[in-house]
């Protein structure tokens, strides 16, 4: 089964984290499950840009962008080539490393 390496992040995985995920999870599924609180403000409806991530390693592995998701990370802060709405990205059968941002544009973050 395919490992996604978290990067450090200060608030939500401060020492970073591997984790071991079955091919066809959503990134932000994977990341829940194993208590990485990324924010979903949309509950994972591909409908505001909370759980954007950057894709250091991998990206070629996951299912392609619609048109949907596109657009809306347009809205995203820190937008890079590699980023993915982490709840879009599906696992394939490779490896990943990611970025969570720092920021995101949820102004009033939810306890989810």
């Amino acid at each position: 089964m395919p490992i996604i390496k978290i990067l450090p992040h200060a608030e939500l995985c401060p020492q970073g984290a591997s984790i071991t995920v079955a091919p066809g999870t959503s990134v932000c599924e994977a990341l829940l499950e194993n208590n990485i609180a990324i924010e979903h403000a949309c509950d994972m409806s591909a409908a505001c840009t909370t759980c954007h991530v950057i894709v250091r390693e991998g990206f070629n592995s996951l299912n392609e962008m619609d048109e949907t998701e596109e657009d809306l990370l347009d809205r995203a802060w820190g937008l890079e080539p590699n980023s993915r709405l982490s709840c879009q990205a599906i696992v394939a059968g490779k490896d990943l490393v990611i970025d969570i941002p720092k920021y995101t544009i949820n102004h009033a973050r939810e306890n989810h």
